[in-house]
């Protein structure tokens, strides 16, 4: 039995595929979980209004081919942000923070990955910074009445583009419902700019790591950079996070109109896969 379970971000496949293919493509990859997207956009946020008959088809299909969806990565907040300074945009972010908690509850998600941002379409002030706190803090008590796991995406902006950073912010809440879910391609930016190690990065958050996004990076761009031509230490990232009790990872990647897409799944799943397997003892 493995040790790890390795996801794939939904976004890795074409969008107009339907949830049974890309579920299919994810188990025939090789993953063991699909992570769901729900971005900014109304195609995406419309998926948390989806009704109880569709719920439970993706529920059955999942079942049906073999493969979960069991992490959210709830993106929406960077333009519903909690800590804004518009009342109605703050509400929108608090119904999109309740209605994501409830659908992961009914899917079976176990962790919701949180946008690190206070603010990220206006400027963050103290102001900003305090509003977060306060719904922040409401957003973490919904989470442990529904029993789902949330943790912080360390970004890229200065607000939370480290694993310290976002410990802050878990310190604050106090509370088993809120930790971090770091981005290794936005912490290696980010020890790259201050001049810091990542791999103490990753200690700080030591007992409150609950997954991790493999990303590749280069200096000063966060995303469709393919694995092996940006400057991510996977295997020093895998080997730190294994020792610090990580036992979920997802492989983070874009589709970009490649027409061999389904290959990159199975590179990807193969390189970090193999990672993954040094660290139990396998390889």
């Amino acid at each position: 039995m493995k040790e790890y379970t390795l996801g794939l971000y939904e976004k890795a496949m074409p969008k107009e595929l339907s949830w049974k293919e890309k579920l299919t493509a994810a188990r025939e990859a090789g993953y063991d979980f699909v992570e769901i997207s729900i971005d900014e956009t109304d195609e995406k946020l419309e998926r948390l209004y989806m009704s109880a008959a569709e719920r439970l088809e993706l529920v059955r299909l999942m079942d049906e081919v073999g493969i979960p969806i069991r992490t959210m990565c709830l993106s929406g907040h960077r333009k519903y942000s909690l800590g804004s300074s518009d009342p109605e945009l703050c509400r929108r972010g608090m119904d999109i923070m309740e209605k994501a908690i409830g659908l992961a509850e009914d899917l079976g998600i176990r962790i919701i990955q949180l946008a690190g941002y206070d603010v990220y379409y206006e400027e963050s002030t103290e102001e900003t910074r305090r509003r977060f706190e306060e719904n922040l803090k409401k957003a973490v008590m919904m989470a442990a009445k529904a029993g789902v796991v949330m943790g912080f995406e360390t970004m890229e902006t200065e607000f939370m583009n480290t694993v310290k950073k976002a410990m802050h912010y878990v310190e604050l809440a106090d509370s088993c419902y809120l930790n971090v879910y770091p981005d290794s391609g936005n912490i290696t930016n980010a020890a790259v700019s201050y001049g810091t190690n990542v791999q103490e990065d990753l200690k700080s958050g030591a007992g409150h790591l609950v997954a991790i996004h493999l990303k590749e990076t280069v200096p000063g761009k966060f995303r469709e950079i393919p694995y092996g031509t940006g400057h991510v230490n996977f295997e020093a990232i895998v080997h730190t996070s294994w020792e610090l009790g990580v036992r979920r990872y997802v492989t983070e990647f874009w589709y970009t109109g490649n027409p061999d897409w389904k290959k990159d799944l199975y590179a990807a799943r193969e390189m970090m896969g193999t990672l993954l397997d040094r660290e139990r003892g396998t390889v």
